[in-house]
């Protein structure tokens, strides 16, 4: 028995180039580098690299990936079409593009009839000749070209004749995919719908006798580009694709100018696993949700947590009703098995919690309490009155373990705080201060006095206790303080305010959140910071027990 294989979509990412001219957004070469080469692993089949010739960085990126090429993926240089009234063999910018060394170039040229003769400032013709010698030119040096129509959708609303010449004049020149446009991102689904559809149905009447190059496929292939300006960059590609595009550009996490592009991270299993389509293997899908936080840690961007398929939220169950249905069937509360796109379902903690949430987060760390029901409840009610005073556990989630060890009886005492005080010098015209903190510590009933400066009393408070317990625990050195957030809870009490901190730690391979409440902002931190020692402890014993076992 055989079975029809999914229809294919070319997923085309240029998150390294539009994505890149988000507000606040900023790469290096290296970085460029890094994202190719993950998107490459990916398997996305088109990667934009950028505008060669527009900034020296693109020129570098291109020259590095003709040394290293990428495994699977085409890069793609990208540019404008030539400027009026010149020939597109004198245009300075397409010898860059053609020294990129790129089997495929994007080229884009305006759609929109008001952008020609109001930005342009030149006439309808030339537009057309700005547009067809350019593509002409880049296939008489051997590259590939796609076609960007700017503007399209706009432009065809406007002025549908001339708006079709465009693509008309792409095509007759030898482009082999013609790309749709909503750069303004204001066009909804339906109208994105039809106007593809036209389209697709044009351009297929258009046949072979359009076309110079009889070699040439004589039906050109359908893109879609959106914005996200109308909050409809995603459903207005899927729309362009059920309409017949049959390639999507998008950039990883939505980011652009603006309001960001089509989002990658929700099309691909939208596409994939909805709708049928083929993006990429299975596989590459299940490091999805990895590649989405890899990318916002090479740009230096605080994920999304509550975005679809791929953010951290995605799959968290706080209601103790769906926490308890969720745990019976997962269909229930969640449209997709989180493991289909390397993403993990989760329990919240909080006030809002039942018994059926203690339960089911227990397991996840390895504690079953289903037959310990009184140490559960007691661990709930711990856990709301603790709430009640400004605690808080969804973020924090490591200190939630080790309330449960503790409820239980079982919370190892690594070491114990028997003091500390922390003095901070402040100079008058220094942008920094610096912070002494001195602690004292028992490990096994012996005592260890402890100082250590830091830029600031909580970076001090960290380094001191690092430096009084690395020698009973050589493993401390690996930690790191990756992380640090305070919330004043009450703030119509000025300074007596209580303050809530969260501090997030590290190993090199795992991270963990610890939480503190106080009114004394430094016992806040005091106590999240302790906890987080406390924490990387007991995982690297549990790490070692796992190892012998």
């Amino acid at each position: 028995m055989t079975t029809n294989p999914s229809p294919q979509l070319w997923l085309y990412d240029t998150t390294l180039r539009d994505g890149t001219q988000r507000e606040g957004l900023s790469v290096s070469i290296e970085d460029k580098l890094r994202i190719a080469r993950r998107l490459d692993q990916l398997g996305i089949p088109f990667i934009e690299g950028g505008w060669p010739g527009a900034n020296p960085k693109d020129v570098q990126f291109f020259w590095q990936l003709q040394e290293d090429p990428l495994k699977q993926a085409e890069i793609v240089a990208f540019c404008s079409t030539r400027r009026p009234n010149m020939t597109a063999a004198d245009e300075p910018m397409l010898q860059a593009i053609l020294a990129a060394g790129t089997r495929w170039v994007t080229i884009f040229g305006k759609s929109w009839d008001l952008h020609v003769t109001a930005g342009l400032k030149t006439t309808l013709e030339e537009n057309l000749a700005m547009i067809g010698d350019t593509i002409e030119y880049l296939r008489s040096q051997g590259r590939r070209v796609i076609y960007d129509a700017e503007h399209w959708f706009d432009g065809y609303k406007h002025n549908q004749d001339y708006a079709l010449q465009t693509l008309e004049t792409a095509i007759a020149a030898g482009a082999e995919w013609l790309v749709l446009c909503d750069t303004n991102g204001g066009t909804l689904p339906h109208e994105v719908s039809q106007i593809v559809q036209d389209v697709v149905r044009v351009t297929g009447d258009w046949g072979l006798e359009t076309r110079k190059n009889s070699s040439q496929s004589p039906i050109p292939k359908i893109g879609i580009h959106t914005h996200n300006d109308s909050e409809m960059a995603v459903a207005n590609a899927i729309a362009a694709v059920m309409a017949g595009a049959n390639m999507v550009q998008g950039t990883i996490n939505g980011y652009g100018e603006r309001c960001g592009n089509a989002n990658l991270c929700s099309l691909i299993p939208n596409l994939q696993l909805k709708l049928g389509y083929s993006c990429i293997r299975e596989d590459q899908l299940t490091q999805l949700t990895e590649a989405s936080r890899f990318v916002s840690e090479v740009v230096n961007l605080a994920p999304d947590e509550h975005a679809p398929f791929v953010g951290r939220s995605a799959f968290a169950h706080k209601g103790g009703i769906h926490v308890s249905a969720v745990e019976r069937n997962p269909l229930t509360y969640e449209h997709i098995q989180p493991e289909q796109v390397g993403n993990r379902r989760r329990i919240v903690i909080s006030e809002q919690s039942g018994l059926s949430n203690v339960l089911a987060k227990a397991r996840t760390f390895g504690i079953e309490l289903d037959q310990q029901k009184a140490e559960a409840r007691q661990i709930l009610q711990r856990l709301k009155d603790l709430e009640s005073e400004g605690f808080q556990f969804e973020a924090a989630e490591a200190s939630f373990v080790l309330l449960m060890h503790e409820a239980l009886g079982g919370r190892q005492q690594f070491f114990e705080i028997k003091g500390f005080q922390v003095h901070c010098d402040l100079i008058e015209g220094k942008e920094t201060s610096n912070a002494l903190a001195t602690v004292k510590v028992a490990v096994d009933g012996k005592n260890i006095l402890e100082a250590a400066e830091g830029n600031g009393p909580v970076a001090a408070l960290d380094a001191a206790l690092r430096k009084a317990l690395v020698n009973f625990y050589p493993q401390i050195a690996t930690f790191e303080l990756t992380d640090y957030k305070v919330r004043i809870l009450n703030g119509h009490t000025g300074t007596a305010a209580k303050t809530r901190v969260l501090v997030e730690s590290g190993n090199g391979h795992q991270r963990w959140t610890t939480v503190g409440v106080s009114t004394n902002i430094l016992e806040a931190s005091y106590q999240a910071v302790v906890e987080g020692l406390e924490y990387g402890l007991l995982l690297h014993c549990q790490a070692e027990s796992a190892l012998k076992a």
